[in-house]
Order: structure tokens, then sequence, then C-alpha cells
């Protein structure tokens, strides 16, 4: 097998070492059961303890309200986009969507299915290289809740300072999530999927006040009803249960670590380096206004095409995969989620300056 190597991919992305060795055990033989992780019941008592866990966990490290569930559905983040107006966004109602990039652009398009849209504030115009301030906006009073991305994968753009409303917060934070302290409480939904700083792909966590549970109409189906889930504790039906069980292992890690308050200082310190070495040299230029950039996913561009080419590949061959930007906005990017060590960082920047010094003249 070869050494491992660093994976700066946008998602699924890279997770912790230490919990691909727990899980590639527990996948063969789960707490000496006899059964591997991805064979035991849902019903089982070992499964339960492990659900329990992870909700437990994420309860602590984000010290979520008690009025508030916890649930791990299927069906990627992107099905949030149509549930969370179907079941919030009330028959000849509104709602206000921040648009920020592609994902709040697909959202947005999905709300219109169910009601009327307003968008307060939109950077498509500007190439979505930022995201607004709160004196950069107004939010209809009418408005059901307010939705907005938390942290843009494409565009390398993140909220530092989130938005503020009189009306519901709704919030996609699937590639931020843990990676920084959240006042839950300001929030009345929160969701995110797993396969960025979480988990595998397979589960999508939803956090919501309960007493948002009962705003869905009677036309919405029971597998999209919020409330569904929430009164069976996600065991309405087969959860993604290998997931959820990664889930916890990530949760235990974050919490060895130091929790989100410690991670908010390592990825800064990792994004530092970075855009250190962006700014450092005009050979770089970063895609997101500087108020405006991501501790997640650092984007940027070089003199040319062909020159993003050659810096991806010889990256890879280097030992970095994942550098190459999003289609639709091409250059370079970097994602550096919770999971990717310090010393992958590291050797980014060290061969972005190298690159620079052999490539400026080019």
């Amino acid at each position: 097998m070869p050494d491992r190597i660093y994976n700066f991919s946008a998602g699924p992305a890279t997770l912790p070492y230490s919990v691909l060795q727990q899980t590639a055990k527990d996948v063969v033989n789960f707490q000496d059961s006899g059964m591997g992780i991805v064979e035991i019941s849902h019903r089982s008592p070992w499964f339960a303890a492990v659900i329990a866990e992870a909700e437990s966990l994420l309860r602590t490290l984000l010290a979520i309200p008690d009025n508030y569930k916890v649930l791990f559905l299927q069906g990627g983040a992107s099905s949030q986009f149509f549930m969370v107006p179907m079941n919030l966004l009330s028959p000849g109602k509104k709602a206000a969507y921040l648009n920020t990039g592609v994902w709040s652009k697909k959202a947005i398009a999905e709300a219109r299915l169910f009601g009327e849209v307003v968008v307060p504030y939109s950077s498509e115009a500007a190439g979505f290289k930022r995201v607004p301030t709160p004196d950069e906006y107004q939010v209809d009073p009418e408005a059901e809740y307010l939705y907005f991305v938390s942290n843009n994968t494409i565009y390398g753009t993140q909220y530092q300072e989130m938005p503020t409303a009189p009306m519901p917060l709704v919030a996609d934070m699937s590639s931020d999530f843990l990676s920084r302290p959240v006042d839950v409480a300001r929030f009345g939904l929160i969701f995110a999927g797993a396969q960025k700083n979480l988990g595998p792909a397979g589960v999508t966590v939803v956090i919501i006040r309960e007493d948002l549970l009962d705003r869905a109409p009677a036309t919405v189906p029971t597998m999209l009803r919020y409330k569904t889930h929430a009164e069976k504790g996600s065991m309405f039906n087969t959860p993604p249960c290998f997931a959820v069980y990664m889930v916890r292992e990530v949760l235990k890690w974050l919490k060895a670590l130091g929790g989100v308050q410690a991670m908010r200082e390592i990825n800064e310190g990792k994004a530092g380096l970075l855009y250190q070495a962006i700014d450092k040299t005009p050979f770089y230029r970063g895609h997101a206004e500087v108020g405006s950039r991501s501790r997640m996913n650092v984007t940027f561009n070089l003199p040319t095409a062909e020159l993003e080419k050659k810096f991806a590949l010889e990256a890879a061959n280097a030992g970095m995969a994942g550098l190459k930007g999003h289609s639709s906005v091409g250059g370079c990017r970097a994602s550096i989620y919770n999971a990717m060590p310090r010393e992958g960082v590291e050797q980014l920047a060290r061969f972005m300056r190298d690159f620079a010094a052999r490539n400026a003249a080019v």
C-alpha cells in the first residue's frame, strides 16, 4: 500500500487517520459482536448506543439547547433545498434567501416551487467573490425565514459574521460545520452534509428548533417531515448506519482535540499559511475578496490556465491531490477542512512558493 497523500478535495474529503484506522477494525468486527458495523441491525443495542452517543457529542460540542432536535437524515444536503421550504414556507407566504453561490442558487430554485422567494442580496453579478455584511441588505419583515450558505466551497467565500434577522435563520453549513463555534440559539434550522467536516457521504445532520416542527402543511409526505424523524429519534426507517457511526468517531476525535474553539484556531492558522503564500506574489490571485475569504476552501488563479493545469499535476505527483478548481470557475482550490493536518498545508505552501519561483517568468 502506498503512503497516504494529502487530499485537498472539496468533498468527499479527507478524514482523520485515526478514525479511518478504527473504522477499518470495526468494519470487520464491531465491539467483539462477531459482526461488522455495516452488518449490525439498526434496532440492535449496539447501534442504539452509536446514534445516541453521536447526538450527545454533537450537542456537547455545539452547546445545542434542549429545545432543538438533532436529526440524522439521508438524501444529502441537496434534499434540504426542498425539505426546508416544504416544512417551513407556509402557503401564501414568502421566504428570503441570500444568493452567494451555486448552492444558494439551487436552494432558491427549489424554494420557488413552494412559494414566493425574495432575494435581498446577490453577489452573482460580481462573480460570487464576496458575502454581504449585515448593512448591505434588508430582509422583508413578512419573510418566514432567512436562508443563507455559511461557506461557499466553489468560490472560497465564508461569512465571518453571521447574518441577523428577526425571523428564523436557516443555514446550510455543509462545508464549515464544526470548524468554529456557532451560537445555535440564533438559528431556526442548521443543516450540513457530512462529507466535508463530519464523515463520509450518506448522512446529513439537521438541527431544528422544536417550535418549527409543526409548520409543515398536511400535504407534506411523511418521510419529508422533520417532525416524523424528530419523534422517532432519526429511526423512522433504517438510517444510514455506517455514516452515522463514522460521524460518531469524527466527533470523538474532535472532542479529544479540544472541540470547536480549538478547531477554529487550528483552521485560522492553516488558512493563514496559504493566504500568505497567495498574497506574497502577484503570480497567484485569490478569487475571494479579502474580507470574505474562507478558512475551509482557498481558491486562487495562476497567470494562465495552462499553468493551473501544470500546478495541479505537479502537486499531485508530489503527494497533494484534489487541487483543481471547480469546473464552473476554474483555477485552483485547496480544501483544508478540519481533518487536513497542518503538515499538509505547510507542504502545499512550500510547493506554491517553489512553483511560483520556477514559473513566474513563463
